[in-house]
C-alpha cells in the first residue's frame, strides 16, 4: 500500500518532533502514512505548500511563523479556525482545501488530562498575541475559567484577538481582557507563555508576581528551550510544565482530521518524553 504524504511545514522545521510523533500514531493504528519536513522560505510559504500538494501530499501541519498565511489559503475553514483566524492544519481536499486549528484542544487536553488541573473557575494568563495565542484562546475559554488575561508587548494586537473572541467569552462565562506586559496583573492559577522568547534566548517576558505557589507555569516550547522557563517557574514555587504534552494532543487532533482515527497519546508522549531529555528542542508544532 502506498503510504499517504504529510509533512511539518515552517521555518525553521529542522528540530521538529512532528514525524516521529506521526510515525509512532501511524504504527499504533495501522495508518500507512509518510510525514516528513517542509522547510518553506519566509517570502514563499503559499508557493511551497502548494507544490507539495501538487506532488500528491494529503495535508500539513503549518508552525512558525505561517499560521495567520496558512488560514487564509483554505476557503473551507473549521469554527475554531475561523475564531482565531489561523490555522495550523491543513487538507488538502479536492473540493477546496481545508483549515483547522489544533493547537487550543491540544493545550487543554495536555492541561486537564496529562498534568490534571482543572481549568474551570481558574484565572489564566495567555501571554502573546501571535498564531499560537490565537490558536488556543477559543478552547481555553470553552473550558470555563473564570477569567482569561491576554498580556502582548503590542496592545493592538491583543485587543484585536480579545474582542473577535468577546462573544464566545460571554457565552461562556468568561472575563476576557487584554493588558500590557508590564502591568498583566498578579496570582494566576495558570499562567501560558505562548510568546516565542524561550526559542530566541531572550528570557522572561513578565515578572514573577503573575505567579503564586503552586500556579501552573506552561510554555509552548519543550526540551532546551524550555528549560530557563522551567528553573524560573519552580524558583518561583510555580509548577512548570512545557509544551511537548501540547505537541503530542495537537498532533492527534491533527492525525484525526487527516485519517478519520484518533491515536492514543498516553503512550506516544512518554515515549516522546525520553526523546526530549536529550539534545535539542522546537516550538510546540
Amino acid at each position: 500500500m502506498q503510504a499517504d504524504r504529510y509533512a511539518v511545514a515552517g521555518n525553521p522545521v529542522e528540530h521538529s518532533r512532528s514525524p516521529v510523533i506521526h510515525s509512532l500514531f501511524a504504527q499504533s493504528t495501522g495508518q500507512a502514512i509518510d510525514y516528513g519536513r517542509l522547510l518553506c522560505p519566509l517570502d514563499a510559504f503559499k508557493a511551497t505548500v502548494q507544490a507539495f500538494a501538487a506532488e500528491g501530499a494529503k495535508g500539513c501541519n503549518v508552525t512558525v511563523p505561517f499560521k495567520f498565511e496558512a488560514f487564509e489559503m483554505a476557503p473551507h475553514r473549521s469554527a475554531r479556525a475561523e475564531l482565531a483566524q489561523a490555522a495550523n492544519t491543513l487538507r488538502f481536499d479536492a473540493q477546496g482545501w481545508f483549515a483547522d486549528n489544533t493547537d487550543g484542544v491540544g493545550l487543554v487536553r495536555d492541561i486537564t488530562v496529562h498534568a490534571g488541573v482543572p481549568l474551570a473557575g481558574q484565572r489564566v494568563l495567555l501571554l502573546g498575541a501571535g498564531g499560537a495565542s490565537a490558536g488556543v484562546l477559543g478552547p481555553l475559554i470553552e473550558a470555563r475559567p473564570a477569567e482569561i488575561v491576554m498580556a502582548n508587548r503590542t496592545m493592538e494586537k491583543a485587543q484585536a484577538i480579545v474582542e473577535r473572541h468577546t462573544p464566545w467569552a460571554r457565552q461562556h462565562g468568561v472575563a476576557l481582557s487584554a493588558r500590557p506586559l508590564d502591568n498583566p496583573g498578579q496570582g494566576f492559577d495558570v499562567f501560558i507563555n505562548g510568546t516565542a522568547a524561550s526559542l530566541s534566548g531572550s528570557g522572561i517576558p513578565v515578572g514573577p508576581q503573575v505567579l503564586r505557589p503552586g500556579t501552573l507555569a506552561l510554555d509552548m516550547m519543550y526540551g532546551p528551550a524550555a528549560e530557563a522557563f522551567l528553573q524560573w517557574a519552580r524558583e518561583h514555587g510555580a509548577v512548570g510544565r512545557d509544551g511537548l504534552g501540547m505537541l503530542v494532543e495537537q498532533a492527534a487532533e491533527s492525525f484525526f482530521i487527516w485519517r478519520g482515527v484518533r491515536p492514543d497519546t498516553a503512550p506516544v508522549l512518554a515515549h516522546m518524553r525520553a526523546l526530549v531529555d536529550q539534545p535539542k528542542a522546537s516550538p510546540a508544532a
